[in-house]
């Protein structure tokens, strides 16, 4: 047996270190274990706090903190899963508004009387939930890393005692530019005056168009935001929201969805519709040309062998207006996107997108995760006597996929591509896409969902049914929950029955709904002046005739 210079046996040794690896470990899982139970001690004390204050009338409100694997009844009564799918309501763009008071702007809720009136119509018809827009230009509008979200609590305790639950979506836009805007809502001051020294930091187009609606991705990783990056700005607001918001995560706060460009969608601002350069159905331009995306274009040229390549988009991809037979690089016979450089391109050009979603989500769900504990019940005494549990649910990040559905059934997907969706006819772009929300966990909203073929111009080749039908496969494929949104106002007994379609459609999958959540566009004047339709559609959406509606609670927890 040898002995080492301290004279202990090599096998004792080798014991003594597995015995502190093992003490390492369990030492490691305990602290792991404490600082969750500190996280959810915390988080039930907010809680407690927050349902006091909203239910001071009520019975008091018992907070009960349990593992995962105990109490299954319990569990079970809070999840409600009764196989529908639930309908959320968009509220308006404007539903929170910056007020100058003594000259100084705070964001404010619009007409909050009228809103919570609203909101007991929403409930009393069946509606689950709302819809809003949590907006970086109006929270942080001032100064950097300088917050309010005032009037959001006060919305969230409005859909509280209404019963109803929010998905909030981190808005990284401006508002104004797209279709059914009617608003203008910008980016923070602080942000433009950023762009008007550092003009890069947004998307342009080959004639040199700068786009402030969204910043680019190009600069995700550059300190241009006094010292942070973009992805560290967006982080910050995200985990700030949930901060202050924590007392109702769970039980009314939903969905967090995360906006990764123009109109909050994962996409390129390709068809800027809003300034006039486009017009349906134009193939739109590729938005490559800030110095970030012009710099890394370059150097993914280069390692490829062809630097050539590398210092800019297709010459001859055409202009925002074009349809793909007038372009060559589109062309459904000759379009050089078929040819070894249209692949390298295209395939650089929707990792980038793909690789900036990645990015985002990899911050904000840490955050997600670190503030919202999902082994948590809710007990509140009801009026009669009897308890009313609810588990908290497990708080979703989620993203928004664009319908672009025009040229769809031509070769080459022209809209798709400049938007930044590698989907040809011969090649599958969403699912790598899927595979990237699959590390995440997240959630896929898709707009278009009432839209039918056969409403369509026939030259423009559109299938908003076909590309809702390859979403549907593909999130399927990889365990992607799917919920849908429509695109435009619409009350007619087509788009309707289209909607129910689209989300319950053959259910052939183990029988559930194909998609788990449809948000309605949008509450305002237009669905209060079409209330009967929209009434029972909600009615059939829940699966049950109008006459069988449910009465309205005055507290749900």
């Amino acid at each position: 047996m040898m002995i080492d210079n301290q004279g202990e046996s090599s096998s004792d040794g080798g014991k003594r270190k597995r015995e502190k690896r093992r003490r390492d470990v369990k030492r490691q899982s305990s602290l792991q274990k404490s600082g969750v139970l500190w996280n959810r001690t915390r988080h039930a004390s907010v809680l407690r706090k927050t349902c006091e204050s909203l239910f001071a009338s009520c019975e008091p409100v018992s907070i009960e903190l349990f593992e995962q694997h105990e109490n299954e009844e319990r569990e079970g009564a809070g999840r409600g899963d009764t196989g529908k799918v639930p309908v959320y309501v968009m509220l308006p763009l404007d539903t929170v508004w910056r007020q100058e008071v003594g000259g100084v702007y705070n964001p404010v809720l619009k007409t909050p009387k009228a809103l919570n009136e609203c909101l007991q119509r929403l409930k009393a018809a069946g509606v689950t939930g709302v819809m809003v827009d949590v907006w970086w230009g109006m929270v942080e509008a001032d100064a950097p890393g300088k917050y309010n979200f005032d009037a959001y609590l006060e919305l969230l305790r409005m859909a509280a005692l209404n019963g109803l639950k929010v998905q909030a979506v981190m808005s990284f836009h401006a508002a104004g530019g797209n279709v059914g805007d009617n608003v203008n809502i910008p980016l923070p001051d602080w942000v433009l005056q950023v762009g008007e020294e550092q003009p890069d930091i947004f998307y342009t187009d080959a004639s040199g168009c700068r786009n402030p609606e969204c910043l680019s991705l190009g600069c995700d990783n550059e300190a241009v935001l006094h010292g942070r990056t973009p992805v560290e700005a967006y982080r910050d607001f995200v985990k700030a929201f949930l901060s202050a918001t924590e007392g109702y995560l769970g039980w009314v706060v939903s969905e967090v969805t995360v906006g990764l460009g123009p109109a909050g969608e994962m996409r390129y601002p390709s068809y800027p519709e809003g300034d006039g350069r486009w017009r349906f159905p134009g193939i739109g331009e590729f938005q490559c040309y800030d110095a970030y995306m012009l710099e890394d274009l370059k150097e993914k040229a280069k390692e490829v062998g062809h630097p050539e390549w590398g210092h800019g988009g297709p010459h001859d991809s055409g202009n925002y207006t074009k349809c793909p037979w007038e372009t060559g690089f589109f062309h459904p016979q000759s379009g050089s996107y078929k040819t070894e450089y249209g692949d390298f391109f295209l395939q650089w050009y929707s990792d980038l997108l793909i690789d900036h979603g990645d990015r985002v989500l990899a911050s904000v769900t840490e955050v997600v995760r670190e503030q919202c504990p999902p082994e948590m019940a809710v007990e509140c005494l009801l009026g009669d006597g009897s308890k009313k549990v609810r588990q908290l649910e497990e708080v979703k990040v989620g993203i928004k996929l664009a319908g672009v559905h025009w040229w769809y059934k031509s070769g080459s997907h022209a809209g798709e591509l400049t938007a930044g969706y590698y989907n040809t006819r011969q090649r599958n772009g969403y699912r790598s896409i899927m595979k990237m929300l699959k590390r995440h966990n997240a959630v896929a909203n898709f707009t278009a969902v009432e839209m039918r073929d056969c409403e369509q111009p026939e030259y423009a080749k559109c299938s908003p049914q076909g590309l809702l039908a390859q979403l549907q496969e593909d999130a399927v494929a990889f365990g992607i929950p799917l919920s849908g949104e429509n695109a435009l106002q619409r009350y007619d007994k087509f788009a309707l029955d289209q909607i129910e379609h689209a989300s319950y459609g053959e259910e052939t999958i183990e029988n559930c709904p194909q998609l788990k959540r449809l948000t309605f566009l949008r509450m305002g004047q237009s669905m209060f002046d079409n209330w009967d339709a929209f009434e029972s559609f909600i009615a059939r959406m829940n699966r049950r005739v109008p006459d069988d509606a449910a009465p309205i609670n005055n507290v749900a927890v």
